[in-house]
């Protein structure tokens, strides 16, 4: 077992592993509503039945792997660098805290909240960036 492990490092891996298990309700209401067959061989066909909700879920899906492409190098950057410090924890807890908070706002429709939400992920990114480059 890892006993010191960079709280970025653990944040990191909780965010990985929500940002995987994002498409399960979307894949369920898929199944359900156009049975399994049609669900596993034909996904493209079977989104064109999808409720609004699930469509926004997968959206919302999409732009979690989107963010998770730029925030796994920043926190892998800034432990690797020694730029971890106190704000980049902070940094990496809210960020995942903003990512879920934004996949059920944006799955719910509550347009500005989820784009509040989106900021606060941006904000935590561009935490990471600075602390990267303040370390070079």
């Amino acid at each position: 077992m890892i006993d010191n492990i960079a709280t970025e490092f653990y944040w990191l891996v909780l965010t990985i592993i929500m940002t995987g298990l994002l498409w399960i309700p979307q894949i369920i209401h898929s199944i359900l509503n156009v049975g399994p067959t049609k669900a596993f061989l034909f996904p493209d066909e079977a989104t064109t039945k999808y409720a609004d909700w699930a469509k926004r879920s997968k959206a919302a899906h999409s732009n979690a792997v989107d963010n998770l492409i730029i925030f796994v190098p920043l926190t892998i950057l800034v432990v690797s660098l020694g730029a971890d410090n106190e704000l980049t924890a902070i940094a990496a807890s809210v960020y995942f805290f903003a990512r879920a908070a934004h996949y059920f706002m944006h799955t719910l429709a509550v347009p500005l909240m989820r784009t509040l939400m989106f900021l606060v992920g941006f904000a935590c990114q561009a935490v990471m960036a600075l602390s990267i480059l303040i370390a070079l």
